[in-house]
Formats: C-alpha cells, structure tokens, sequence
C-alpha cells in the first residue's frame, strides 16, 4: 500500500514539474499577453467574447514571431485553427501572463517555442566568432545582398563595408 501511495506522489510531483515553465519558456508567449492584455479596457477584460474580438483587432498590428503567435492561437483570418478560448477565459479570471500560457502549452507545444530574435550590437561583436546564418541575417536586414559570397571571410569582408553605412544611419536617426 506504501509503495501505491509513493508512486502516486512520484507521478504526480514529474506531472506538475512538466506544466510548469522553466526560465526563458514561452518567452514570446508570455510579453505577448502581457502586450495585449494592457491594452484592455475595464468593460472588456471580464468578458470572453470581448477579449476574443479585442485579440483579432490586436493580432492585425503584429509582425514577426507575435503574428506567428497570433497565427497559432487563431487570431489571424489566415489562422488554420482556432483556440482563442484557452487565451480569453483565463484573461478574464486575471491569470498572470505565465500561467495563461501554460494553459496554452498544453492544448499547443509549438506556442512556446517560440522565441524572439537577439539583437547583434556591430560595435561589440566579433563578426568572426557568428554564424554565416547570423552574417546573413545582417545583410538581410539591412536589405542589402552579397553577390559571389562563398565562404565566411567574403560576408565579413561585405558587412565591414557596409558598417559605416549603417552605423551612420543608427547614429541620426537616436
């Protein structure tokens, strides 16, 4: 009988640590309700439907990984699916943004895989020491295109260039 009880609390102390999120989990997630949920009015946050409407008129304005997380929950007209229920109803009880999206893992672990760029400061960083995906994503970002690049020392030598260029930019425009 001892060893029934023990296991049922082994089980149940591994199921509550999975639910749980871990540091950095739903990071996307978790700053995109918080995002949203400040921009909801007294009269609306009590009520579901009226979150669900207000999410859809939220999700228009987004880019990047919030449309992607938009997209999953069913807040996009493009969206395949829809589970804006699991985001509205805990809303409206005044669930802190992690716990909503741990409701949110549940019904869909792709919500908090998810994860936001990291920004690359071109004053500091080593161009040597990123990735050519990383090198790229410079170039990319800056619109810009490297013609005949092959290896690494090529798309270094293409964003040294350009650097002045955009560091001029970043400069007037603070």
């Amino acid at each position: 009988m001892k060893l029934v009880y023990l296991l049922g609390i082994t089980i149940l102390v591994a199921v509550s640590t999975v639910a749980a999120l871990k540091e950095g989990d739903c990071e996307v997630c978790i700053a995109t309700v918080k995002k949203f949920a400040n921009t909801l009015a007294d009269d609306v946050i009590k009520d579901p439907k009226k979150i669900e409407e207000a999410f859809k008129k939220f999700c228009k304005g987004t880019k990047s990984k919030e449309n992607r997380f938009c997209y999953y929950l069913g807040g996009l007209e493009e969206s395949a699916t829809g589970i804006l229920g699991e985001l509205s109803k805990p809303l409206s009880w005044s669930l802190p943004a992690d716990k909503v999206c741990e409701k949110l893992k549940k019904k869909d672990a792709q919500i908090c895989e998810l994860r936001f760029e990291k920004q690359i400061d071109l004053n500091t960083v080593d161009l040597k020491k990123l990735k050519v995906r990383d090198l790229k994503k410079i170039l990319n970002d800056w619109d810009e295109t490297c013609d005949g690049c092959i290896e690494k020392s090529d798309f270094i030598s293409r964003i040294e260039e350009l650097k002045p260029k955009y560091s001029q930019s970043s400069k007037s425009e603070l």
